[in-house]
Order: C-alpha cells, then structure tokens, then sequence
C-alpha cells in the first residue's frame, strides 16, 4: 500500500466533544482510518505507516480493533474474556478503568468508524508527535539539540526500533546526537537543557549524563584568560575595526573566540537550578579550573539575580525575575560552589561584595554570608573603595556604612595573609605589597565614615589600629581620617583625642603632613608637639643630606673636566647655600616656636601646682603629672618618651581649657 505525498494541516476542532484543542489533519488521497491524541492535539492518519514504524502503536491498534470486533462478534466473547482476566491481575481499580476505556474506545469507533487512541506520559510534547508522524510517513526531518532530545525519549516510548524496523527513529537520533551534539560545547548545553521537558525519560536513557560529561569535557579546554567575559562589567576598549589596518586577522580571530565563549556561558545560564547544580557539581569532582567554575557562577547569577553589580541594577528583559526564595536558593548555591582559594579573575572581588550586599538584603543564612566574606578577605587588596562602602541594612546599626563588615573582611584577610606568608611576594624591606594596598584601603574607607556623626570614637580606633605597622610606608592617610573624624566629632573629650591621634606614628608623616598638622588646632597639644619635634629632625636630616651632596663631587667633575666646568660647579653651590640658608631659618622659627611651647607648659604647671595645693593640701609631688616634662635639650638626644601619647595624664577641667589657650597661642604664633 502506497500514499501519494502528504498534505499537513491544522485546524482548530469544536465539532467533536473529544477534541478539546486543534486537529492535525494529513492529506494524502486516502481517509484517515485512526485518531491519536496527544496533550490537547488530535492526529488523524493512516494506521498503515504508524504500525509499520512503531510496535507500540501497532500492539494498540491490534488491541483496540479485536475489542471493536469481539463486541460485533459474540463469538469471540471467550477471547475477550482471557483479556480481562489478564488484566484482573493489575487490580479493582486498573479493572474499572480499563472498562472505562473500553467504553470510550467502543463509543469513538462506533461514531467515527475508526480507532481512537490517547497517548497518556508521552515524552514530550505534540510537537514531538508530530514528527514522529512525519517520520512514519518518509517525510524528512530537520533535526537540532533541542529537538533531538524529545524525539529520541518520544521514539523509545514508541518501541520504535532498529529490530522492528530499519532504519528507525532510535538509531536516526542517536547517530545525531553522537556526531553532532556530543561533540560541540554549546550543542551539548543546548540538548541538556531540552533535558528538562522529558527530564524522567532523558535520565533513563542516558542522555543527561552524556550531555553533562561532554560540556565538562570541553569546557576544561577553555583558556579563559584570552577572553574578557563573563566578568567584566562592559566598556571594552576601542573598536579597532574603525582604524585603518587595525583589525588584524589575529585580534577579528580573538574576537570570534570571544563571542562563541561569550555565548556558551550565556546558555548555560539557561538552564534550571537543579540541572545547574549538577554541572557545577561534576566540574569540581572532575577538578576542574577555578577561574572556569567561578565564571559560571557568574554569569549564572547575573542572569537570574538582579542588582548584584551596582552598573546593573534592572534585570534582563529576556528573563523573568525569579521571587526573592528563589534567589535566595540561586544565591547559596552559588556561594556553597565557589572555591575557596583566591581567584585569579581581578573582578571577581567585586561581583562576591555584589552577593554579599544581596546576601543581606534576601537574609541568607549565616553560612552563605560567613562564606563571602572569607572569599572577600583571601583577595581583599583587589577590592576598591567603592565596594567597602556596604550600607547598613540592619536597624540596629547606627553608622551608614557597615564598618562590623569591613572588620570581619579585614581579619580574614589577614589570616588568610599569615597562612600564605611563606610563599608570598614579599619585599627587601619585608613588606607585603597586598598587606600595603589594603593599608592604603582602609585609610581611605576611614577618610569616609570618619564624617559619619554615629561613628563612636572605640569602633574608629579599633578599625585603625587592626592594621600592623607594615601595612603603611606613610601615615598622611590615617591622619587625614583622624583629622576628618575630630573636625566631625568636635565635642569628644581631650582624653579621647589624644587617645585617637595615638593610631598615628608621627614619625612616619611627610614633611607636608608635618606643617599641616603643626598648624591644626584640633589636634591635642601632646601631638603637636610630637610633630614639631619630628618635623624639626626631618629637616635636620634634610641639610645633612645636601651637605653632604655639595661637599662630594661626582666621578664626571673630576675625570672630565668641562669648558665652564667651574662657572656651572659655582651656580650649584649658590644654590645649596640659599637652600641651607632657608632650612636654618626654617630650624630657627620652629625652635623658637617649641621654646616658647615648652615655656608656657612649664607655666601651665605651676599654676596647676598651686590648685593642685589648694585643692588638696596632701597631695604630693609624686601625685603631679608628669607628662608635661620637657626637656630643653631639643635635639637629636631628644627622649621620645616624653611625648609618648600611652603616658599617664592627670588634667582637670581647668586645666584642660588652660592647655586649649597655650596651644591656640602656639598656633597663631
């Protein structure tokens, strides 16, 4: 039996009570002698090309055409009656409902005069159905990742075989899938995620497994260091197509890598949670890239969790935004699958503070937060200013920015230093360039909260002093935060400025740093005096170093005498005595000006010593404060001691006011 060619058609169906949604009808000369319907689909065809392609369907058109003939024929009532027996076995209720069935077979065959048979769990939808019946039928089949996939489960739900009839749908899909999905990175991704919609059938037959094994295989061949993608946040550089010559084939080549990387990440991002979570999950058993994992991830939830960057706050319109459980689901499985050593992806810091920002707002669990923040601290010297600003979202937070956060990020970070200690880079003078950009890190974050009025002075200076001393070559950055935080706290107490300018070595202040605070009338008069001292040795060591400079000639002027030789050694050495000449009288003005203070500090404690026998007649001398003492040797033999910022002091309310007015004086002088 031959059909001519067939004619497809599909027309919406409201005549028959059995139809519920449209009609797919095939034209081919003949009428159709059967009914399938699949999902809200009816097919009407030709029993003839279905049976000779699929056993299953061949067994239920058998099957309902000996019911239809055994109820025209009583004879045939002892055959039916072993059917039923047989299926007594399945129970009372597969009982009723094969009756049921056999009623409603019975009831179509006798109204349209043809079977009528609905294929219940088929895998897949009609759409799959339908070029199964376009196979049956010879017509030919466009095959792609995300339809092979139902079509090879919808072929084995059929029994469509190679031993019931060559060259049928199984093997047709398998070699497809061999030789064109399973070798492609992205194909793979494709088929995986069509997966989804047969995910039982997929599972059984093996085709989940083969699709994840391959895009782990091919994605550990992936350099990602080539690319920029996923984690750069845009604004590449300029387009070399528009200058003459400057898209070499070598940078269109990179280009296309680009892009083909950029998009097999894009469909990974596709996928649901639960088949996401088992690629990951087989990408660390297989050991593979960090920077490969951490990119996935990524990209994964930058698709499905809105406002993790800051340049990013709105969600793609190509994706529905999932509910606030769901990215909180999304946002631990993320974390729970990031490596916890340090990533050799430079923006990586800043998408982890972009989770932990949401990690907080969603209310994720400890664990999750605790994890980033140990992620954040292993690579704390990447982060920039910008992303240390975490604001507070608890209410019971005072300050604006979370400063407990920075605190947390900031001890991980050095532990995770002391742990790597051994191998790290370090240099000649045994300093951490990492442990000197965070120093330079955390003076600009306290520059910032320093103007924060609910900043209590304890949390300012326990912040500043977490650092070690090797983490600042300078202190110009903490004095600026100090400085910042006393003109922004003008009503702290003499006790606790002194207290909070004690985080700075004054030693280790630039000469420019020097005069400005020799001039701040906000710093106490113990630290004013420390930076006079140390301004004053600075410039000591500057005049030694120039003359030694002008007194040693250099190897040229004395092997190689040049015309007008002396007339040029002449010009530098008026120079350097105009200079010297500018340093001594800068020594002098600063040495009256310590004179001066030492003289009103020595008057200042006479008066407290007559108050002090006023006050309270048993007090001795021993009981007198000490810190005041300073000695007029005000040299290089100058004992720091005395203006160390951890002595004791004994200063009342009187005295305090009167050091305030000797201190305005010493400024304005």
């Amino acid at each position: 039996m031959k059909l001519s060619s067939p004619v497809w058609s599909i027309m919406a169906s409201s005549e028959k009570s059995t139809s519920k949604g449209q009609a797919w009808f095939c034209t081919t000369g003949l009428p159709s002698d059967i009914e399938i319907e699949v999902d809200d689909m009816t097919f009407h065809l030709h029993k003839f090309p279905l049976m000779s392609k699929s056993r299953k369907l061949h067994r239920l058109i058998t099957e309902q055409e000996t019911r239809s003939f055994s109820s025209v024929n009583p004879q045939t009532s002892t055959a039916l009656t072993l059917v039923v027996a047989e299926s007594d076995k399945k129970g009372k209720g597969h009982e009723i409902e094969d009756e049921e069935k056999e009623e409603e077979d019975e009831q179509e065959i006798e109204e349209n005069g043809f079977p009528h048979i609905k294929l219940e769990d088929f895998p897949g939808s009609s759409e799959s159905f339908e070029m199964v019946a376009k196979f049956c039928y010879g017509v030919k089949i466009d095959l792609s990742a995300s339809s092979a996939v139902p079509l090879r489960c919808a072929a084995e739900h059929l029994e469509m075989t190679e031993e019931y009839s060559p060259d049928n749908l199984i093997s047709k899909t398998e070699r497809f899938l061999s030789h064109s999905v399973y070798k492609s990175l992205r194909e793979s991704i494709k088929a995986l995620q069509a997966c989804e919609s047969v995910s039982p059938s997929a599972e059984s037959l093996g085709i989940t497994e083969q699709c994840i094994e391959s895009i782990v295989s091919r994605a550990s061949s992936v350099d990602l260091s080539l690319f920029g993608w996923p984690v750069n946040d845009g604004g590449g550089g300029p387009d070399l197509s528009l200058i003459p010559g400057g898209a070499s084939k070598s940078a269109k080549k990179q280009n296309r890598d680009n892009t083909n990387t950029e998009l097999w990440f894009e469909d990974l991002a596709q996928l649901s949670l639960p088949i996401f979570r088992t690629v990951i999950l087989s990408m660390r058993s297989e050991d593979l890239s960090s920077d490969v994992i951490e990119s996935c991830l990524i990209c994964y939830a930058k698709k499905h969790i809105p406002g993790i960057l800051r340049s990013n706050r709105k969600p793609s319109s190509s994706s529905t935004a999932a509910s606030e459980n769901e990215q909180r689901e999304i946002l631990e499985t993320i974390t729970s699958n990031l490596p916890l050593d340090k990533s050799s992806i430079s923006a990586t810091t800043r998408f982890l503070f972009g989770l932990l920002r949401t990690a907080i707002i969603l209310n994720a669990s400890e664990t999750c937060r605790d994890l980033l923040e140990r992620k954040i601290g292993s690579q704390l010297e990447r982060a920039s200013l910008d992303d240390l600003l975490v604001p507070s979202y608890s209410y019971l937070n005072e300050t604006l920015y979370d400063v407990d956060l920075v605190e947390r990020i900031l001890s991980h970070f050095l532990d995770s230093l002391e742990e790597r200690s051994s191998t790290a880079l370090v240099e000649a003078d045994g300093r951490s360039p990492s442990l000197m950009l965070v120093g330079k890190l955390i003076d600009g974050f306290l520059a910032e909260i320093a103007s924060d009025a609910n900043l209590k002075s304890e949390k300012f200076y326990n912040l500043a002093i977490s650092l070690p001393d090797q983490a600042r070559l300078y202190d110009d950055g903490l004095y600026r935060a100090v400085d910042v935080y006393l003109k922004a706290h003008p009503w702290v107490s003499e006790e606790e400025k002194e207290k909070i300018c004690g985080v700075m070595d004054c030693q280790k202040l630039t000469l420019e740093a020097c005069t400005h605070a020799a001039q701040n009338e906000r710093l106490p008069l113990r630290t004013v005096v420390q930076v006079l001292f140390f301004e004053q040795l600075q410039l000591r060591q500057a005049i030694a170093g120039t003359l030694l400079a002008a007194q040693s000639p250099s190897p040229s002027q004395s092997t190689e005498p040049r015309p007008g030789g002396e007339e040029v050694d002449a010009g530098k050495w008026k120079k350097t005595v105009r200079e010297n000449q500018v340093l001594r009288l800068d020594m002098d003005t600063m040495r009256t000006r310590v004179h001066r203070l030492e003289r009103e500090c020595s008057n200042m404690k006479k008066v407290i010593a007559k108050i002090d026998k006023v006050g309270s007649p048993a007090t001795t001398a021993t009981d007198r404060p000490r810190s005041w003492s300073i000695t007029k040797k005000f040299g290089c033999k100058f004992k720091t001691q005395v203006c160390d910022s951890q002595e004791a002091t004994v200063v009342d309310h009187r005295s305090r006011r009167m050091s305030c007015y000797v201190l305005y004086e010493c400024e304005t002088f």
